[in-house]
């Protein structure tokens, strides 16, 4: 479809902060993934993150405030949206599928009536996530869609190239994106599904393109987790196993599915079947509904003639079919207003707040009932907790803000994790009781299972014993580290292995230390 203008919102998950508009999203996320059978590459990863906000983006590479509602003709507000979650898509819990790899696609179709055709699609949308990611990522993408069940050959395909259509790039930390697609509402060539294959079935589907780091095999290594975003599912169950499709990469004929190609959740083993319906949903409209329009009050309280489809893209409230602004009285949108340097808050408009030097709170909010700086307790990475943060303070520790008015006393900060190396040199992120559990050996927190030297063996598990903190160098930290665990009688410090912890441990330590690795 090359000359067509599209529309790209990208939902960045984060928390709001005070003096910019918003930082890193740190959830919930599971101690180790989970593997519902050791010939499964399923991978899930439960996450949780916080509310999402919005990016509008034209292909053409212009930044826009609003989606612009196009002028001639309109359709009537016979707009639907069709998805097989519940989860919401303005954030919430999660499962990341962390052993999605490339060129996998993502996929779910909708059954509709015959008399609701012929249908436009007004948006397409589905949340990627990235779990504790050790660094920023970026993924190129693909939306495909069809009229009809989804196969090989979409009957529309769009590609993101970085400079049209931009990649999902994430930062560090567990964060979420909700990748939303629309054709432009002023290019007179929409996506029309006219049911000519009679299934009364619209498709559409994601694939992964290229992760930001696939290294290895996917059949047998799954993508890694720390560095790459993934798609998600719901957390409330499987409940359209019809609905919801894989295209999976060819593993053979034991893989995921069989010898690769289209299946349907149903049609997967149930060792690798995901088990919630995928994250994401598409808004249509049925154009058999003949035409209509009325009012649409804008956000900042001006109002335009339009159809509820465009009324709701625009971000407006549609007042209803034959409405006009003559008789529409559009209320104005006041949110809180937070000043840093009083404290104070004051219910204003978006732009007479930014006028004033405030910063505005978000749609909804309230002075009565929103808290402009929350101070609680944050959870570290290793597995501490402090009193007395703003949000922002927690997150430039790596910490997870646990609300304003929390004090540590009440709150059970999650055990850290950290890289857990198998004897086979297999590597896991787990928390040290699992890993002692295991038979494994915890490299300690925050370390992760990164093969950087491409050996095929996680950089932690080779064997380096002057390396104490596992971050693939021997230099002064790692001193440090040995010393921390020597004066702590830890297990670790017993560097000669005689049982005893002691000076003979620490100039056998530096002795090593001195040789390298």
């Amino acid at each position: 479809m090359e000359g067509r203008r599209f529309v790209v919102a990208l939902a960045l998950a984060g928390v709001g902060v005070v003096g910019g508009v918003g930082g890193v999203a740190f959830g919930q996320v599971g101690s180790a993934p989970a593997l519902n059978h050791p010939d499964s590459r399923l991978r899930e990863v439960p996450a949780g993150l916080d509310d999402l906000f919005f990016m509008h983006l034209q292909t053409d590479g212009d930044w826009v405030a609003d989606i612009d509602i196009p002028p001639g003709r309109q359709y009537r507000a016979c707009t639907n949206t069709s998805s097989h979650t519940d989860a919401d898509f303005g954030g919430g819990s999660f499962v990341i599928q962390a052993g999605f790899a490339e060129n996998e696609v993502a996929a779910a179709s909708y059954m509709l009536t015959p008399d609701q055709f012929p249908v436009k699609m007004d948006l397409m949308e589905m949340i990627f996530a990235t779990s504790q990611a050790t660094e920023s990522t970026t993924t190129e993408w693909s939306v495909l869609v069809w009229d009809g069940p989804p196969d090989n050959t979409p009957d529309w395909e769009f590609n993101s190239d970085g400079q049209i259509l931009p990649h999902i790039e994430l930062p560090p930390g567990t964060n979420g994106i909700n990748l939303q697609l629309s054709v432009d509402p002023n290019d007179p060539d929409q996506i029309i599904f006219e049911n000519n294959g009679g299934t009364n079935i619209i498709s559409f589907g994601i694939r992964i393109d290229k992760h930001n780091e696939q290294t290895q095999d996917p059949c047998f290594v799954a993508p890694p987790q720390r560095r790459n975003a993934f798609p998600t599912t719901d957390i409330s169950g499987l409940q359209s196993a019809s609905g919801n499709w894989l295209r999976g990469i060819n593993c053979g004929p034991f893989g995921c599915p069989a010898n690769g190609g289209w299946a349907s959740f149903a049609q997967l083993p149930q060792f690798c079947r995901p088990s919630g319906d995928w994250v994401m949903r598409m808004t249509w409209t049925s154009l058999n509904c003949g035409s209509g329009t009325g009012a649409c009050c804008m956000p900042d309280g001006s109002c335009v003639e339009s159809d509820a489809g465009n009324c709701a893209l625009a971000g407006g409230a549609y007042q209803g079919d034959d409405t006009n602004c003559v008789d529409v009285n559009c209320p104005v949108d006041t949110q809180a207003c937070c000043f840093e340097s009083t404290g104070g808050c004051l219910n204003l408009t978006p732009g007479d707040c930014l006028n004033a030097g405030g910063i505005p709170a978000g749609p909804g909010t309230q002075c009565s009932t929103y808290n402009c700086f929350p101070i609680g307790a944050a959870c570290l990475p290793d597995g501490s907790c402090v009193d007395g943060l703003t949000p922002d303070e927690a997150a430039a520790l790596g910490g997870t803000f646990q609300g304003d008015g929390t004090i540590c006393q009440d709150i059970t900060c999650p055990e850290p994790v950290g890289a857990a190396c198998f004897p086979n040199g297999f590597c896991l992120i787990l928390t040290e009781d699992e890993a002692n559990s295991a038979g494994a050996s915890w490299a300690g927190p925050g370390t992760t299972c990164d093969d950087l030297n491409g050996n095929g063996t996680a950089d932690v598990c080779e064997a380096c014993p002057p390396d104490t903190n596992g971050d693939g160098e021997v230099d002064t930290r790692d001193v440090i580290t040995f010393l921390n665990l020597w004066v702590a009688e830890d297990d670790r410090a017993d560097f000669d292995d005689n049982d005893v912890i002691d000076t003979r441990d620490v100039i056998s330590f530096l002795n090593a230390w001195t040789e390298g690795c």
